[in-house]
């Protein structure tokens, strides 16, 4: 097999967004509505309304309504791990259909002489995105030089 089609394990671009827009609630810890979050991520103003949806189902934001509504973090930045993030848009962490976190059934169980083996990997991946926290993204993001906005001038921004 050719280097270039292999595939990568990697988490569905809806995450990354979900990520994404927690980062710039967090960053700032005030209210924000879906319009602000497409408008500062560049995130499709869609893609932001069904993840805050996934978002708040998941119990990582919760929603104001109003005139000056939107979303806000449901948790500390502390307390939302990256595995809170993908169980809440992608569902369950399962590596395989013979994890025991899988909603697929395999059709070889039966014979297949790894049977639930998988498990142990899949334990050790879902501890391992469960280390890193939402506050541990924002501060990357901090270092990484990217400037907090000044509260006061995205507050007037909600207001228009």
């Amino acid at each position: 097999m050719d280097h270039r089609q292999k595939k990568m394990f990697k988490v569905n671009k809806l995450t990354d967004y979900a990520t994404v827009v927690l980062i710039e609630i967090a960053r700032s810890n005030v209210v924000r509505s879906s319009q602000h979050l497409s408008d500062r991520t560049g995130i499709p103003l869609p893609t932001v309304a069904k993840l805050m949806k996934a978002l708040a189902k998941g119990g990582l934001v919760t929603s104001q309504r109003g005139a000056g509504g939107g979303y806000a973090l449901g948790r500390t930045p502390s307390d939302i791990t990256v595995a809170d993030v993908i169980q809440a848009v992608e569902g369950p962490i399962a590596l395989t259909a013979c994890a025991d976190t899988s909603d697929e059934q395999c059709g070889i169980e039966s014979v297949c002489p790894v049977q639930g083996k998988w498990n142990k990997v899949n334990t050790a991946v879902r501890a391992a995105l469960g280390e890193v926290t939402l506050a541990d993204m924002v501060a990357d993001v901090a270092d990484f030089g990217v400037p907090r906005p000044p509260v006061q001038s995205v507050v007037r921004a909600e207001a228009k």
